[in-house]
């Protein structure tokens, strides 16, 4: 799906995974063999008809699996598990202060060409981000201690700074300290320390990774490569997935029991976690009438959200609430207020009732006018090739209709939605949040007026333009407490401003789209082995690539 393509990540939080709780979960060993003979590892890429031969991990344009196989981090995040796991660095702590963040590189990793791991790759990799793609704002700087240690010194706590740093790709300093223009260089022989960074061919429609030859974890290399296939949407990936084609299918499947499973019952399996983005309606904010919080309240009452899981969503999803926090970050939920939801429960009359009170009347037709008289129509945008997102779409525009409201599905291509989004020219659209292993970041985008740009301003955050101060009060406390319990209590008073406020109006959380079969690869992670989800574009994708192994 589109939105884990165009959001970083893309968490359920078991344990809370702030500054204040910086618990090691090990990696695992290993005695197998390094890389076998045989096929290499197929996998479609649904949203891509086309790839450019682009590995370099600072270009929004990369190449799939730039940042799966061929750069890695300091540490993963698992969602589906709610732990940490150590990857390039073995250990980390903050200060006391909270304003030095202290990473340990593994000893013997070495970059795919030979050379050494150090901290100044580190170094040189948070300077990059932050000068070609900006955040880390409250980075002041980052300081190779010795080769194997490296320091982040804030300009202030921000507890949010462990898995946002942990989680960037480190890149060899030996090599892009020497580019011209790092933000546009192609990459096209990348150095990594991933277990997948040779470049075995490349076409515009398919390429192959192969193993790295100075690979840190030899015996993980079990699969022989990686196949990448481009396709222009749902459609062409699913019939690769039914017809035995590929071996994992990270992309929505209508009926997927019946269209997949059925066919090889023995080999064929799914697992959706609602560990994926929250999938939220929004509204343009900075357009009458969808800047009355009541209107889109209202609107919200309207939609049948059981409805819109069971059919548009085929059942894999479930309905969020007006904590916003369903699946994903249901361990931050606030009992109390998950029980006194009102204007997430589906209740036409209800919204109807709103809806006279604020003279959105309706005339004999059945037909609603704003109250200055003219017909409330409006678009829900949602690109084309998202089937599931268009059934969505389709069903709130019904539900609409059923109290007078005509809602326009449109459905031009991802980049020209996309494109409206950032500019602000759209009335509504079924857009994705920021999915980060804390809930600071999602509420941020959400309601901080810092993210807040005007119509006309590109923003690559909260497009539904919604900003109210009181956020940003609790959001800058929410960055410096560093006790879970004090963190659980400033999460809840932003989920009792989202209630108050309804920025947007949530629909379901994103499920992780995950089919595989075990005819040529075994050591997928399930429901009851939850080592990381099955996203093929999510911190915990190396997890996978270095877990499975071919069927003997």
């Amino acid at each position: 799906m589109v939105y884990a393509r165009l959001t970083s990540a893309r968490r359920r939080v078991g344990a809370v995974v702030l500054l204040g709780t910086l618990g090691l979960v090990g990696c695992g060993s290993s005695t197998a063999d390094s890389a076998a003979e045989g096929p290499p590892l197929t996998i479609p890429r649904e949203d891509m008809g086309n790839f450019t031969r682009n590995f370099n991990p600072f270009s929004p344009n990369s190449a799939p699996m730039t940042h799966e196989a061929i750069y890695e981090s300091l540490l993963i995040y698992n969602p589906a598990a709610g732990d940490t796991v150590p990857w390039l660095a073995e250990s980390w702590e903050a200060s006391e202060d909270g304003l030095t963040l202290t990473f340990h590189l593994r000893e013997g990793v070495t970059w795919s060409d030979g050379e050494p791991l150090s901290a100044e790759d580190v170094v040189t990799s948070v300077e990059l981000q932050k000068e070609l793609l900006g955040g880390f704002e409250y980075l002041d700087s980052a300081t190779a201690d010795d080769e194997s240690t490296v320091s982040f010194h804030l300009d202030r706590p921000f507890s949010p700074a462990l898995h946002q740093l942990g989680q960037m790709s480190i890149v060899p300093a030996h090599i892009w300290s020497e580019h011209d223009d790092p933000g546009e260089d192609l990459n096209e022989e990348p150095v990594g320390t991933g277990p997948y960074t040779e470049v075995v061919s490349f076409q515009s429609q398919s390429f192959e990774l192969g193993p790295n030859p100075e690979y840190w974890q030899p015996e993980k290399q079990r699969i022989p490569g990686i196949r990448m296939l481009a396709f222009a949407g749902n459609d062409g990936a699913n019939l690769a997935a039914i017809s035995g084609d590929v071996d994992w299918a990270p992309q929505y499947m209508p009926d997927i029991e019946t269209t997949f499973v059925a066919q090889d019952p023995e080999h064929r399996h799914y697992w959706f976690p609602p560990t994926g983005a929250q999938i939220n309606w929004q509204l343009n904010t900075a357009q009458e009438p969808f800047d009355d919080p009541q209107v889109r309240k209202a609107l919200s009452m309207a939609i049948d959200r059981e409805h819109i899981v069971e059919v548009g969503m085929a059942g894999y999803a479930i309905p969020a609430d007006c904590t916003g926090l369903v699946g994903t970050y249901e361990m931050w939920q606030d009992p109390a207020l998950v029980d006194d939801c009102e204007w997430t429960e589906h209740d036409p009359d209800a919204a109807e009732d709103l809806l006279d009170e604020l003279g959105f009347t309706a005339g004999a037709d059945g037909a609603r006018s704003t109250p200055d008289g003219d017909p409330f129509t409006f678009d829900i945008s949602v690109g084309s090739t998202s089937s599931d997102w268009l059934s969505v779409a389709n069903i709130i525009s019904q539900n609409l209709a059923d109290i007078g409201i005509r809602a326009s599905v449109d459905s031009p291509d991802w980049a020209s939605v996309v494109a409206a989004y950032e500019s602000g020219d759209f009335d509504t659209g079924i857009v994705w949040s920021a999915n980060e292993p804390s809930p600071y970041q999602y509420f941020r985008t959400l309601m901080s007026p810092e993210t807040v740009t005007d119509i006309g301003d590109q923003t690559f955050e909260n497009y539904h333009r919604f900003g109210d101060d009181r956020a940003d009060a609790l959001l800058d406390d929410l960055a410096a407490a560093s006790e879970p319990e004090e963190q659980h209590e400033l999460v809840g008073e932003l989920q009792a401003l989202y209630d108050e406020t309804a920025p947007v109006i949530p629909l379901f959380p994103g499920p992780e789209w995950g089919a595989y079969t075990t005819e040529n690869f075994v050591g997928w992670p399930d429901e009851d082995d939850p080592y990381a989800t099955l996203s093929t574009r999510s911190p915990t994708t190396v997890l996978v690539l270095t877990s499975l192994e071919p069927v003997e």
